[in-house]
C-alpha cells in the first residue's frame, strides 16, 4: 500500500481508537471520583489534552505509514497492535475503573514500547522517527501524572 493510503488508514485507525478510549472512561476526568483526587501541580488544562493527542495521533500515523511501507510485517503488525490495545485500555483502567496501580503499570509498558519503536524499530524510517517524540513526551507526562495520583490519594 502507497503511504498516503498508509496515511489516511492509520489516521482513521488512531483516531477511532481516541474515540473508543473516550468511550470507554465514560466522561472520567469530570467525574467526582478524578475531580477530587489529589492531582500534581503540573496536571495541564483539560483542553490541552484534546489538542496534545491531536497532534500526537497526526504524527504518529505518518510515522507508522511510513514504516509500514517501509517494512510491514507480522512482528510490526503485532507490535502496533499491542500499543493500540494499550492506549485505549488505560482510558479503562484509570478512568472508568479507578485503578490507579495497573493503570500506571499500562502506561509505562505504553511509553516502553514507544521507546522500542524509537530506539529499535525505527532505522527504516529514518527521520520520520522524530515524529514520535510527542508521542513519548505526553506519555512521560501522563506517566508522571498517574504515578503522583498512586502515590498522593
Amino acid at each position: 500500500m502507497k503511504q498516503p493510503n498508509l496515511i489516511f488508514l492509520f489516521l482513521v485507525i488512531n483516531f477511532g481508537g481516541l474515540a473508543v478510549g473516550n468511550w470507554l472512561m465514560q466522561n472520567g476526568p469530570i467525574t467526582d471520583w478524578y475531580v477530587n483526587l489529589n492531582k500534581a501541580p503540573w496536571t495541564p488544562p483539560g483542553w490541552v489534552f484534546g489538542a496534545a493527542w491531536t497532534l500526537i495521533m497526526i504524527c504518529f500515523s505518518i510515522y507508522l505509514a511510513k514504516l509500514f511501507s517501509e517494512e510491514n510485517t507480522q512482528k510490526m503488525k503485532i507490535i502496533f497492535l499491542i500499543q493500540f490495545i494499550l492506549n485505549i485500555s488505560w482510558n479503562y483502567i484509570f478512568f472508568n475503573q479507578h485503578l490507579v496501580l495497573f493503570g500506571f503499570i499500562t502506561i509505562i509498558v505504553l511509553t516502553a514500547l514507544l521507546f522500542i519503536y524509537f530506539f529499535k524499530l525505527s532505522h527504516k524510517a529514518g527521520n520520520y522517527k522524530y515524529l514520535l517524540l510527542p508521542y513519548i513526551v505526553w506519555l512521560c507526562i501522563a506517566t508522571s501524572l498517574n504515578l503522583y495520583i498512586l502515590v498522593h490519594n
